[in-house]
């Protein structure tokens, strides 16, 4: 009962508000499912968008996107990425869902969380996602894992090449041409045509502005003309290669006379991946502070939503879950319990839904580890930035946003009860553990699972070639020690034999070496006798790359049959033998299931 008199409620107020504003003759449509396009970016800050003060970059239609929707403008996600699409997918902080972090397996959502295209699909939607995923590599982690009919993408946390790229459509590999994010909005584009004719869910996680930093001439030319440096240029040039590739979403919607049936919804993912103009906010890209976490989200829904209603009220990104349930008119599913709220009353002008006091948390692991610290806490007033347990600062947001003024010493009681309301939500977002979970292997929907090395656990003589942080891609490196190893943990729902192999590369004078791959109950090995000289991928970068792998070929070798028990059990592979100075490069170990 509750439930329908809720929904009944909220159609009142959609139908009031249209019929507020549409002219006398013209009838409100009655929309009982509306389509759903959410496009998300990554790593695009505030700052990022002309309509917030940038006069130097050029986004005509986000510019314009805003005016004609309603802007949130205090729109709160996560520092980094992984985290920020787990709450935005579940409508829950993103420590709850398993997600901490952006590598190592932290990057991954538990299969039990109920995601935004599970909840479409269930309502008869069909549910598209075109772009990175980042919140889990293996099935039932994976988009068709998790809601999606149709996947066109990568799922780690970004990308070797941004050109001619060769991704993934669902359980195949596809070689696109020319500039991924044109080539994701073709595929998103193609699928919308496809299902027209009924309601559906499309997801855009677009990869740029992500490094590494790739833009074709006519963008990047255009910002070094402005006398930007390379890194910027190439920054901004993405920024506005993204704009485009909306403005052409948009423009489908029209051609299809869908716009008025369609929701669409622009966000992004965290703070700006550079020191550069972010609205006068202090932080950026991983920090807790206004600037680390404060994004542009505008949603448009024609001839339904007020046009250039700027709402200054805090929102986040646990909001759209529950907003997009009522918006859509979608029959109850049943989640685990959501975090964020219905905004749908705030959309439509009812000014004083937010006035009472609320509070948005947010966390950061650092170097890896999931403490308490860094964290923030905002309320409509204020930002507590807890650093350090000794490390603590308060700003008051409205009378300074820049967060010049350290107010904790002289309102320590303010900071004593935010603190206090901090670390009570850590302690339940947590409570359920946020060490990265086994891999699972033996689903029928994935008979192949890749063992990758940035997800494996490396003894202390072991060394990533890249970073030392084992980003997505990155490999193994000098292995030089019989002492050594690296295991992964999984999680095997179906026992069987499954046929195991090494990818890697050697040079002459690095074969020989000895590889055993262990299990539980069995141990196989094989020498690397056939040398491997891998073939570089080109890579038209405009900044050298810092920490992240470049793309290579990969050789095979077939280790044999390795029998798998049911449950839990760890793969590990060492060097038996190491005739010459080292083994090579350790990409991954891949397992079949015969």
């Amino acid at each position: 009962m509750l439930y329908h008199l809720r929904r009944l409620l909220t159609i009142c107020l959609v139908f009031a508000f249209a019929c507020d504003v549409l002219p006398e003759e013209e009838e409100y449509p009655q929309i009982d499912h509306p389509n759903v396009v959410l496009i998300l970016t990554d790593d695009q800050g505030y700052g990022d968008i002309g309509i917030h003060g940038n006069d130097t970059i050029e986004t005509p239609v986000l510019d314009n996107f805003a005016k004609e929707g309603v802007r949130l403008d205090r729109f709160y996600v996560s520092p980094v990425c992984a985290p920020s699409r787990a709450s935005l997918l579940t409508g829950r902080y993103h420590l709850r869902t398993g997600t901490s972090w952006v590598t190592d397996g932290m990057e991954d959502m538990r299969s039990e969380e109920v995601t935004l295209a599970e909840m479409f699909r269930q309502n008869g939607y069909a549910t598209g996602c075109f772009g990175k995923w980042h919140n889990g590599a293996h099935y039932p982690r994976d988009p068709l894992g998790q809601g999606f009919d149709e996947f066109v993408g990568f799922k780690a946390g970004h990308w070797y090449n941004y050109f001619d790229s060769q991704l993934e459509h669902n359980q195949d590999t596809i070689q696109t041409k020319g500039f991924m994010t044109d080539a994701l909005t073709d595929y998103a584009i193609n699928f919308i045509e496809r299902n027209q004719k009924q309601p559906f869910f499309c997801y855009i996680p677009y990869n740029t502005p992500h490094s590494p930093f790739q833009v074709s001439d006519q963008y990047f030319n255009k910002y070094k003309a402005k006398g930007l440096d390379d890194q910027l240029a190439a920054i901004y040039g993405m920024c506005e290669n993204i704009d485009d590739n909306v403005g052409r979403i948009l423009q489908k919607l029209d051609d299809l006379d869908i716009n008025e049936n369609t929701i669409v919804l622009f966000i992004t993912d965290n703070g700006p991946n550079s020191s550069r103009y972010n609205g006068g906010m202090r932080g950026r890209k991983g920090h807790v502070h206004e600037g680390g976490i404060r994004v542009p989200s505008f949603i448009r829904w024609d001839n339904h939503l007020p046009k250039g209603r700027v709402i200054d009220q805090i929102t986040a990104h646990i909001d759209i879950f529950p907003t997009l349930y009522e918006l859509c008119q979608l029959e109850p599913v049943k989640t685990l319990p959501l975090d964020g709220i219905n905004l749908l009353p705030l959309l439509i002008g009812e000014k004083d839904f937010l006035d009472r006091e609320r509070t948005i948390f947010t966390h950061q692991v650092q170097n890896g580890q999931v403490k308490p610290y860094p964290g923030s806490a905002r309320t409509p007033q204020y930002r507590l930035v807890l650093q350090a347990e000794d490390n603590i600062m308060l700003f008051d947001m409205q009378h300074d946003p820049g967060e010049t003024q350290n107010l904790a010493s002289e309102r320590a009681d303010i900071v004593k009860a935010l603190q206090k309301d901090y670390l009570r939500w850590f302690s339940k977002v947590s409570a359920k553990g946020t060490a990265a979970a086994p891999i699972p292997v033996g689903y029928d929907e994935a008979p192949v699972v890749v063992l990758p090395a940035h997800e494996a656990a490396l003894s202390a003589g072991l060394i990533y070639k890249y970073s030392p942080h084992g980003w997505a891609h990155d490999w193994v490196d000098q292995w030089s020690d019989t002492q050594d190893s690296m295991y992964w943990n999984i999680d095997v729902v179906k026992p069987g034999e499954y046929q195991v192999m090494l990818k890697y590369t050697s040079s002459p004078d690095e074969t020989g070496a000895e590889i055993q791959v262990s299990s539980t109950n069995k141990k196989i090995s094989q020498r690397i006798n056939r040398p491997y000289l891998p073939k570089k991928i080109p890579t038209p970068d405009r900044v050298v790359r810092e920490q992240e792998a470049y793309e290579q070929s990969w050789g095979s070798l077939n280790l044999g049959m390795l029998p798998l028990t049911k449950g839990q059990q760890t793969i590990s592979l060492k060097a038996l033998d190491i005739p010459q100075q080292n083994i090579g490069e350790i990409k991954a170990i891949v397992l079949r299931k015969q």
